[in-house]
């Protein structure tokens, strides 16, 4: 559902509104890019639909880590040579990658898909908190290292999932010295994640 009308306004106007409703895209941005796809190559729009597509129809949640895969379990969780006593817990599967591109982790991840926020109605329910949880509790992890962001919303997260996790046995830190105040580990560079990893701090 695109949230508009189709029939009062035209092809260009639609696809605007369409591109209007993803994240971070204003009116001008949404304009530029409903252009582009008009003036573009016929298999470049043929590739686009179909990534789309094969996005949307074949891609599912890791039954261990909660990121995005094609298969049961995404190529991190199925890598032996990682150490998967150490799981770095992020907001978003963006998070993780950005993690990755520091080539300094080599541990496992845990995505909760999103943050704790009051004022949003976002809820412990409504994210992948309870299969954190779970998945301590099947044992061979001895060290959580809680990567949320340096906001209001990671701070109050990163207090919830302490508390959820104490008297499991673990070591629990967070990412500390590096990363600035507000600061969002999706835009976050790798030499000041690989910083605040090194850094980071336990949680008493």
């Amino acid at each position: 559902m695109t949230g508009v009308d189709e029939k009062e306004c035209d092809p260009l106007e639609l696809l605007t509104r369409v591109f209007k409703r993803l994240p971070s895209i204003g009116p001008k941005s949404a304009q530029r890019l409903s252009l582009f796809i008009l003036r573009a190559p016929d298999d470049y729009v043929r590739a686009f639909s179909q990534a789309l597509e094969r996005a949307r129809t074949r891609t599912r949640l890791c039954s261990l880590c909660c990121d995005y895969t094609e298969e049961e379990l995404c190529p991190i969780c199925s890598d032996p040579r990682r150490n998967k006593k150490t799981v770095c817990v992020v907001e978003q599967p963006t998070d993780l990658r950005a993690i990755e591109k520091t080539n300094e982790y080599n541990g496992m991840y845990h995505v909760l898909h999103g943050a704790l926020s009051p004022l949003n109605a976002v809820s412990p329910a409504d994210l992948k908190i309870k299969e954190l949880v779970d998945r301590v509790k099947k044992g061979g992890i001895e060290e959580i290292i809680i990567a949320t962001n340096a906001d209001t919303e990671g701070d109050v997260t990163a207090s919830y999932l302490m508390e959820e996790l104490k008297g499991l046995g673990l070591k629990i830190t967070r990412i500390g010295t590096g990363m600035p105040a507000g600061g969002e580990l999706e835009y976050t560079d790798p030499i000041t994640l690989t910083r605040a990893l090194s850094n980071r701090k336990v949680i008493d």
